[in-house]
């Protein structure tokens, strides 16, 4: 079966991987069993990878989606209905288009109106393209509760410079697992490390900041108002 374009491609992308891989590890990265992929290669099943497989391996493997895609692509039936506004190439049923985009809106962070959700993009505000399925497959996230926020100042350094972009998931508030969450302070929003302190009852978090360590400080979980929690960030070289 590695006579196959895709097949062939996949087996040489996961031989020249660094740092290495094998198809039972990228097929664990994919969420898979690990034999998922050895009989995709060897044995042809399945016929063509899944999208939601395509881009989690591709993610893995570091390339760009179309790499796995077959030549040949079944026929797709087109939506018969316009595009609703910001998006482009969509399509009712089969794969997502290669050109279909969502725009994501940029956040005000600072001087916030006291009567507007902090999450309500303004009119007008920057909007961020990225492919949608990147966003549905690579990240797991509903595009409708994603925000971009910039981040301004050295408090979150070495993890966060200033100048950095965060893409934070608003429907995400919980800060258990601990990770990085934009907050709002009463006059802006901030980016700040979150984790719950165990068997604290009323909840407790610890909200941390590596480059202001003085500041670390705990605080009840309902004195919070957590914006939504980052799952990817941009930063220019």
């Amino acid at each position: 079966m590695q006579d196959d374009p895709v097949r062939a491609r996949l087996v040489d992308l996961i031989a020249h991987r660094d740092p290495p891989t094998d198809l039972k590890r990228a097929s664990l990265a994919c969420g898979k069993n690990h034999a998922y992929l050895h009989q995709f290669v060897h044995r042809g099943t399945p016929r063509r990878l899944p999208e939601d497989v395509r881009y989690a391996l591709a993610s893995h493997l570091g390339v760009d989606q179309s790499v796995l895609r077959d030549a040949d692509p079944l026929p797709i039936p087109l939506d018969p209905h316009p595009n609703p506004p910001g998006r482009a190439g969509v399509r009712s049923h089969g794969e997502i288009g290669d050109d279909e985009q969502i725009f994501i809106s940029e956040l005000r962070t600072s001087n916030l109106p006291k009567d507007v959700n902090p999450a309500t993009p303004e009119p007008g505000a920057v909007r961020w393209s990225f492919p949608l399925g990147w966003v549905k497959f690579a990240l797991k996230a509903n595009a409708a509760s994603l925000r971009m926020v910039s981040i301004d100042g050295d408090s979150m350094e070495p993890d966060l410079r200033s100048g950095d972009h965060l893409l934070i998931d608003t429907d995400r508030r919980a800060p258990s697992p601990p990770g990085i969450f934009v907050i709002s302070d009463g006059v802006g929003l901030i980016a700040r490390s979150l984790e719950f302190l165990p068997n604290s009852d009323p909840a407790i978090v610890l909200i941390r900041s590596p480059g202001e360590m003085a500041s670390n400080v705990e605080v009840p979980l309902d004195d919070i108002q957590i914006i939504g929690r980052a799952i990817w960030h941009a930063r220019r070289l």
